[in-house]
């Protein structure tokens, strides 16, 4: 059987990590895995010889027309989400797709497959970060910012920075096996597949808002008995508004309701003590609001698609 071919096409001012990724997966000799394995070459995403990353220069040996006998193309991330990609770029993309190459793209490189109309009627992943931005100005794509990556069988997408670790292995997984998969995951020192989704990697953000509106005194008193069965009738007597009055000047302030709002803050607190504790989960359920175990696990695998157990795992190891 014949190797895998590779092509890399490496963009201005690419992050020199989310090009790593692929380099390490795909570049590094491993036929002592697979004697198929991998063969990788890197191609200049412009009509010149050089590409500037960060400062740096890094010279592709070849041009585009390397994708033509690609097999699979991997597309980094770009520099941010408003680089404009190469019509050359995009033409090539386009036609390796076109030919039977499968196409993959890290993080914000969802952009460029967007540009070249490759995502149109698709579901995708991108960064949290930039997923509103992928979805207002490409309306026709599906953008499902909890995965931390979308197969689709000839297009993938993975969102930010360590996500393209678990794309690329989940490549290796699906041309070699999870064996070979794992084992190339435990020479880069990675967990071969993670559990969950990127949502349990998204910021709770601040849970007050600005001093100046008139629910900040509300919310800080909620905050303070979070573990307590806060009820709505109760911070709208916190208020002095009726219930009815409270939720509609809640919901017009911050754009949710209590109930959410309430339960996203106990979430806060959940993630803040299994990051920061060694309390059992009851114990952690219990300050959080959350009265028993069951009820943070279900919360928690609705909410960011793991177990309280597995986040501690990712966030504290075997700490």
């Amino acid at each position: 059987m014949a190797r895998i071919r590779v092509v890399v096409p490496v963009l201005d001012d690419c992050p020199l990590f989310e090009l790593a990724v692929p380099c390490e997966v795909f570049g590094r000799d491993r036929r002592d895995l697979a004697p198929d394995w991998y063969e990788l070459t890197l191609c200049q995403s412009a009509d010149r010889e050089q590409e500037s990353l960060n400062g740096l220069w890094l010279r592709a040996p070849q041009g585009l027309e390397a994708m033509r006998a690609a097999d699979l193309v991997v597309v980094p991330a770009c520099a941010d989400a408003s680089y404009r990609p190469p019509e050359a770029l995009l033409s090539a993309l386009t036609e390796a797709h076109e030919r039977g190459a499968r196409i993959a793209a890290l993080c914000s490189g969802a952009f460029v497959l967007a540009a070249a109309g490759l995502l149109d009627g698709r579901e995708a992943a991108t960064h949290w970060m930039h997923a509103d931005e992928l979805r207002s100005r490409y309306p026709r794509i599906s953008v499902n910012q909890r995965a931390l990556y979308v197969d689709e069988g000839d297009i993938l997408t993975s969102a930010g920075t360590a996500a393209g670790i678990d794309l690329c292995l989940h490549i290796v997984r699906g041309d070699f096996g999870a064996a070979v998969a794992a084992e190339v995951g435990r020479r880069m020192v990675v967990a071969p597949q993670r559990e969950g989704d990127q949502a349990q990697y998204v910021s709770a953000g601040p849970p007050v808002p600005a001093q100046d509106r008139g629910l900040a005194p509300v919310l800080s008193w909620a905050l303070e008995r979070l573990h307590e069965p806060v009820t709505i009738p109760q911070l709208a007597e916190q208020a002095m508004m009726s219930t009815r009055t409270f939720i509609r000047r809640f919901h017009r302030e911050l754009g949710l309701t209590p109930i959410r709002w309430l339960t996203q803050q106990r979430l806060a607190r959940a993630r803040e003590l299994l990051e920061t504790t060694r309390l059992p989960v009851d114990a952690v359920a219990e300050r959080s609001g959350f009265s028993t175990g069951n009820g943070l696990r279900q919360h928690f695998t609705k909410t960011l698609g793991t177990t309280p157990s597995a986040y501690r795992r990712t966030f504290q190891g075997s700490r």
